[in-house]
Order: C-alpha cells, then sequence, then structure tokens
C-alpha cells in the first residue's frame, strides 16, 4: 500500500434520514408519503440508527478508523420554524462525544439532502431568509458542541442534480415523476411551491445553484464566527470524466456545467468535499460505456475514478480535497472487496504525486435507505437485516480495515 500523510483520517460516512429512522418533521419524509411519489419506498425505521448509534460506533472503532462522519438533521433539531429541540442537540452531542471516547474524529455534516418540512414548504432554498436559517442552525450546533468537531461540511451534494440531469440519470418519466410529486406535496401542505435538495425540477437548477451558494457562505461563515479555526468546506459529486480520442470538449462541457462552479466556490475555503462513484467515458458522439464488470448505477467499475476526481477537484479549486464519499453499488460484496484496496492504491499515489488529500470516509457503514431507490441499492461494508435490524460486518468491511491498516504501516515519504 502506498504511503498516505500523517495524521490522514480514514474513516466512513453517513447520513440522518438514511440511517436515523423516524425522521417524521423532515421534507423527505413528506415527500416519501405523499400521492404520487418518486420515492419507491418509505424510510420509516431506516437502520435505527438513532437509537443504535453507540453500538454502531463500536463497529466503526473495531474497523480501526479514525474518523466517522455523520449529519446533524435540522428537522429534529427545529421540527417547527423557531421551535428548538434541546433533547435533539443532546442527542447529537452525545454522538460526537460517543465518537470522541472510541477515537473517532467527528465529521460534521449540516444537510446531507433533508430539510425540515416547513422549510420546504415556505420556499425551501429559494426563499429569501433560507440562508439566514441556515445559518442559525449552524450556529446552533457550533454552541453546542463545535468546540470538538474536526471539520464541518455545509452542504452535501449541492450538484447531484445537475450531474444526473447531464448523464442523463433520469429518464422523461422519472422527471414528470417528480413534478407531479412536488406539485402535490405543494397542495398537501397549502404551500406555493415545494422542493427538497435532492428532488428539484430541471428548469430550477440555476435559481438553486445560487442559493445554495449563498447558503453555503453563511453557514461557514456562522461556524467559524464560532470557532475560526475549524476547517470547513462543500461536499460534491463528481465522476471522473474521461476524454476519449476526439471527446475532449464534450468531457470540458460536462465539467464546466456540473462542478467547475463549485471547485471555485471552493477556493475560498478550507478544503473541497469530493463524492466520487463512477468514471464517465466521453467520445465525439457522446458518452459511452466500455466492455468489462459493472457495478448497480450501470458503469463500468473503475477503481481509479477516485484519484481522477481527486486530481481534477484540486487542480481547479486548489484547495485540498476531502474524500468525504466513496464506494461502489453492488450486490456482490467480493466486487466490494477487490474494488477497496485497488481505489486506495490509486488515491495513495495520487497523493504522492502532490494532490493534497485530508481523509477518506467510504459511503457507507451499513446498507441504508437510498432516496429515491429505497433499501434496494447496497453500498454499506455491514449489512443489516430489515426486521431484527441485526448487523453483519461483510468481508469488505474486514478488507477495508486491512487496507487501512496496511497503509499506516507504511512510512510517510519525506
Amino acid at each position: 500500500m502506498t504511503s498516505f500523510p500523517d495524521g490522514f483520517l480514514w474513516g466512513v460516512a453517513t447520513a440522518g434520514h438514511q440511517n436515523e429512522g423516524g425522521n417524521v418533521h423532515s421534507d423527505i419524509w413528506f415527500l416519501e408519503n405523499v400521492t404520487p411519489t418518486l420515492f419507491r419506498e418509505r424510510s420509516g425505521e431506516a437502520c435505527r440508527a438513532y437509537d443504535l448509534f453507540e453500538s454502531d460506533l463500536d463497529l466503526v472503532a473495531g474497523l480501526g478508523l479514525s474518523a466517522f462522519r455523520f449529519s446533524v438533521e435540522w428537522a429534529r433539531i427545529e421540527p417547527e420554524r423557531g421551535v428548538v429541540s434541546q433533547k435533539e442537540l443532546d442527542h447529537y452531542e452525545r454522538v460526537v462525544d460517543a465518537a470522541l471516547e472510541r477515537g473517532l474524529a467527528p465529521l460534521v455534516t449540516l444537510n446531507h439532502f433533508a430539510s425540515p418540512h416547513w422549510f420546504s414548504a415556505a420556499g425551501s432554498w429559494l426563499a429569501s431568509d433560507a440562508a439566514a436559517l441556515f445559518a442559525e442552525q449552524a450556529d446552533r450546533v457550533m454552541a453546542r458542541f463545535g468546540d470538538r468537531l474536526e471539520a464541518v461540511v455545509t452542504l452535501n451534494e449541492p450538484n447531484l442534480e445537475q450531474l444526473l440531469q447531464a448523464g442523463g440519470k433520469l429518464p422523461p418519466v422519472a422527471e414528470q415523476l417528480k413534478r407531479d410529486m412536488l406539485a402535490a406535496a405543494a397542495r398537501a401542505a397549502g404551500a406555493e411551491r415545494y422542493f427538497a435538495s435532492n428532488v428539484l425540477p430541471a428548469e430550477a437548477q440555476a435559481d438553486f445553484q445560487e442559493a445554495f451558494t449563498v447558503a453555503h457562505r453563511a453557514a461557514k461563515a456562522a461556524v467559524q464566527a464560532r470557532r475560526a479555526d475549524l476547517p470547513v468546506g462543500v461536499s460534491i459529486a463528481i465522476s471522473d470524466e474521461v476524454a476519449l480520442p476526439g471527446g475532449e470538449a464534450r468531457r470540458d462541457a460536462r465539467r464546466a456545467a456540473v462542478y467547475d462552479h463549485w471547485l471555485e466556490v471552493a477556493r475560498d475555503d478550507d478544503f473541497i468535499g469530493v463524492q466520487n462513484y463512477e468514471r464517465t467515458y466521453h467520445a465525439p458522439s457522446g458518452e459511452v460505456v466500455p466492455d468489462g464488470p459493472r457495478n448497480g448505477m450501470g458503469t463500468v467499475i473503475e477503481p481509479a475514478s477516485l484519484a481522477g476526481a481527486v486530481r481534477y477537484a484540486h487542480e481547479v479549486s486548489g484547495v485540498p480535497v476531502f474524500v468525504t464519499e466513496h464506494g461502489i453499488q453492488t450486490d456482490d460484496d467480493t466486487q466490494r472487496a477487490a474494488f477497496i484496496p485497488a481505489a486506495l492504491e490509486a488515491l495513495g499515489e495520487e497523493i504522492a504525486a502532490g494532490t493534497p488529500v485530508l481523509g477518506y470516509c467510504h459511503w457507507t457503514l451499513m446498507d441504508n435507505f437510498e432516496w429515491i431507490f429505497g433499501y434496494g441499492p447496497k453500498l454499506g461494508l455491514v449489512s443489516v437485516d430489515r426486521d431484527t435490524f441485526a448487523r453483519t460486518p461483510k468481508p469488505s468491511a474486514a478488507v477495508y480495515a486491512d487496507a487501512v491498516r496496511a497503509a499506516r504501516a507504511v512510512p510517510a515519504a519525506g
């Protein structure tokens, strides 16, 4: 295994709505339960991680990791506008302290797609006071336990919809169902319009990009007003865009449309979060999918895609990279077990070539609720019994632990 820098953080990434269960005051929960809905399943109890977080952290620590990324659910903390739950702040403070007790650096995401229902019914991120409301949430989180955090991600994948639409990931029938669902949600909420961070109509992308940018900067300012030394960044979804001969213009257009805005915003941040799951190949005629084993997303399994995405993110942003998510969707854990060390080896080589990377968080700890796709996609190192919620580590979990142990055993270069 190639050497990694001293202090490099090894972790897993999770998200509240996908794991905790019962996030009943959130916009995502509302959309899951409206008719019609784009969501294949309801999140329900999810993985019951809200109650089982301590034993889940035991699993993370048992892998020999040093970091735990999780989201603080705004909808739990402020279930009604202006009503702040100290009980829920107490809960997330316990999560932070439990991570520290196990030697895990807490990495907090302030918004991992889910927001309060009242927020989305009042215009979501397009409302004139949205950024101020988000900054207030950031401030109350920081006031409670910001002194113990290792890093903060403001927004998770604010460019996701651009990536899905640019790559044709959502067919026209799904786009129409999305519109119908949002219209039904607005009617049910008695609102003029209704949006959620990862369920946005195509024509609203530019407005949301601007709104997300203002919200990110407002939240970052609130975080660093409390603690100027705390690293803050935004995490983006980014494919490794590769041009075949003659495909350079198409590759560059994709990068400009989906990533470059956020990479330029990140020039003023402490890091850029990279979340990579695939490589995209561009030929003169459009995207092509080479022959080879494929992941559950339908693209060829390419472990080196992470290194390519990291390289480009740093080249444009000029700031260190934090791999806040990386993994593979597959029902075949032998593919995951082979994929992880190969990807980490390529990442180590990229670091050795000079690209600064602060840490790596595998997505995800356990199979969970994957948004509109429900519980079908499998990306976890640990399986979860849907009836008993019992956790069972997969062989890939031990492989990841071994890869981390091997990386730490290699003396850092220089």
